[in-house]
This record gives C-alpha cells, sequence and structure tokens, in this order.
C-alpha cells in the first residue's frame, strides 16, 4: 500500500533540510511534560494543535479543560489502539490528522502524522478517507520504516514532509 518515493538511506538528509524551530517548543518543552503527566493541559492541547492547523484554532478553543484532560488521557493511556487514535476525535477541531500529531507527540509509543505531504512521500497521490485501518497501517509501516533505517519518528516525519515540499507540485 506504501511506497517510500525516495531511497531510505535519504532519510535523514531530507530531515535535515526541514526547516528548524518549527516544532522546537512542542518537542522540547510540551512532549516531555506531557509524556510524564500523560495528558495534555489546555495550554499545551492548543498550542499543539495550531502548530497542526491554525484554522482550527476557535474550533480547538471551545473545548474545555476537564474534556481535553479526559480525553487526551484516555488516549495516552489505553492499549486499544483504536480508541486510542478515535478518541482524540471527540474534541471539537479535532480531525484524524491533528490528533496523530497528539498522539506523535504525546505518546511515548512512536505515531506517524497524517499529513497530505507525508503520505504523498509514501505513494499516495490520493489522500484516502482517513479512517482506523487505515491509520493503523500507515503506522506499522512508518514504525517498519523508521527501526529499519535506525531514525526516530519524528527524524522520519521530517523527511516524508520536507521530501513532498521540495518535490510534489
Amino acid at each position: 500500500m506504501f511506497n517510500l518515493k525516495f531511497s531510505p538511506s535519504e532519510i535523514s538528509a531530507w530531515a535535515e533540510r526541514y526547516p528548524a524551530d518549527t516544532d522546537h517548543q512542542i518537542e522540547s518543552a510540551i512532549a516531555p511534560a506531557v509524556h510524564a503527566r500523560r495528558y495534555f493541559t489546555r495550554p499545551e492541547f492548543l498550542a499543539t494543535c495550531a502548530w497542526k492547523t491554525p484554522r482550527s484554532k476557535p474550533r480547538v478553543a471551545s473545548n474545555p479543560e476537564g474534556f481535553i484532560h479526559a480525553v487526551t488521557q484516555t488516549a495516552l493511556s489505553t492499549p486499544d489502539e483504536r480508541l486510542r487514535i478515535e478518541v482524540l476525535t471527540l474534541l471539537k477541531g479535532v480531525s484524524w490528522p491533528t490528533a496523530s500529531v497528539l498522539l506523535h507527540f504525546g505518546h511515548s509509543d512512536p505515531y506517524p502524522i497524517l499529513d497530505f505531504r507525508a503520505l504523498w512521500s509514501v505513494g499516495m497521490d490520493v489522500l484516502p478517507v482517513y479512517e482506523f485501518n487505515f491509520w493503523w497501517e500507515y503506522t506499522k509501516f512508518c514504525r517498519m520504516l523508521s527501526k529499519e533505517v535506525g531514525v526516530s519518528m519524528r527524524t522520519l516525519d521530517r523527511a516524508l514532509w520536507q521530501y513532498s515540499k521540495e518535490n510534489q507540485r
């Protein structure tokens, strides 16, 4: 189903071309705090969602602190993969791509970010309807690829995004 459009040996090189500092606050401050606590606070949630898609700010901001806490704590603590991703879509303004970002930065297991650029870089020229089976296959593919190449999921995500940014028309 997935076919990387460039050589796996180039992943690190593409990742190094990714714009510096675009995700520094999330990686250096938000992610470690969320990993330790196992849920997002409202400010962390708002910042992470805004990083993925600024357009969703008004809808995302309508989620109350307690609901954000409960939903993200469930997502980050359940062993059930389907519940893990789908519960996040209960939050207003959070669709599959944003839910994948919350897992990518918030969970200790490696999760890829669903993004049209990254998906194009693995051979998805037409975006599918996002649903659990597709997301889970993509997650397993990215985990396998990052393990085979010996790079983090963050490095792989940066490479996929950057390759598309420079090559997709």
